[in-house]
């Protein structure tokens, strides 16, 4: 039976990325830095063990352990231990004896618990529903952490034209995209000169920012306006605006995004919505349209 999913090459897609190879993790020993193996095995099990809850998102269809340990490049003794753990604790079960493993609800329910008690979402859905409904334009809440954001809110338009993003997804640019220079320009200028000595602006299309002056005062335009354009410079056709708020002393990011076409003749009053959800979220004094 076929799944909807591509048992190959699913290692290379997955969002989840070891970090032992990013020195964060030592002990130090007799005055030399050495990794902690304890460590690294720890976060190796928990990057396989939600791969695992991945590979079924893909596939659709009861797995097998020689499915599983084959799709994720796993020994099959270490597949086995992950399955029956979480087949002991109710997060899998087995069809029938050789008949595969598929997630039971419990995932599902817990997840759905999470989010219905997460602070900012709870804050941010109604408003952001709201502006989506008005625009009808595909609308996007992400989170900075240092030179990066994750995505955590999609609420996407009626129209099938239109950017798919899932939540728990990385920004995929910081000098091509809207919600990217956003970023930038929340950094304190310390942070900002270093990013600039070392970024290698790539353009992704034909229209991309590739020069570190240009991008200066792109990131300086929006500040001094509040929102962050984008025009076809990490998607050919896709115009995108952006504006930051601050809640607990974090740093996040509200975007409109469409086919440019369609969202160019709304940018005259997309913008000043932006900017007054943006303002309502940090409860900040809203500004007369």
């Amino acid at each position: 039976m076929a799944g909807k999913g591509a048992l190959t090459g699913l290692t290379r897609s997955s969002n989840f990325a070891l970090t032992r190879a990013e020195g964060r993790f030592y002990n130090v020993l007799g005055g030399r830095r050495r990794p902690d193996r304890h460590v690294e095995s720890m976060v190796k099990l928990v990057e396989r063990t939600f791969r695992c809850f991945e590979l079924f998102a893909s596939e659709q269809r009861p797995l097998s352990l020689s499915d599983i340990s084959r799709a994720l490049e796993i020994p099959s003794s270490s597949c086995y231990d992950i399955l029956q753990t979480l087949e002991r604790m109710g997060y899998i079960y087995e069809i029938e004896p050789r008949g595969g493993y598929y997630p039971s609800l419990r995932l599902f329910d817990i997840a759905n618990s999470i989010a219905s008690a997460d602070p900012i979402l709870q804050r941010a859905d109604l408003l952001l529903r709201s502006m989506r409904d008005t625009l009808d334009e595909s609308v996007f809440l992400s989170k900075v952490n240092g030179l990066q954001a994750t995505y955590l809110l999609v609420l996407q338009s009626s129209s099938l034209l239109r950017t798919v993003i899932s939540p728990g997804e990385k920004l995929r640019s910081l000098h091509a995209t809207s919600a990217g220079k956003a970023l930038l320009a929340s950094l304190d200028q310390d942070a900002l000169d270093a990013y600039f000595a070392t970024a290698d602006l790539k353009p992704l299309t034909p229209f991309s920012i590739t020069s570190k002056k240009a991008l200066r005062q792109q990131v300086s335009e929006g500040r001094a306006e509040g929102v962050f354009t984008n025009r076809n410079e990490s998607v050919e056709g896709v115009l995108s605006i952006s504006a930051t708020f601050q809640w607990n002393r974090g740093t996040y990011i509200v975007s409109i995004i469409g086919p440019e076409a369609r969202l160019e003749g709304k940018l005259d009053w997309a913008k000043p919505m932006l900017l007054n959800i943006c303002q309502r979220l940090e409860m900040r004094p809203m500004t007369t349209t």
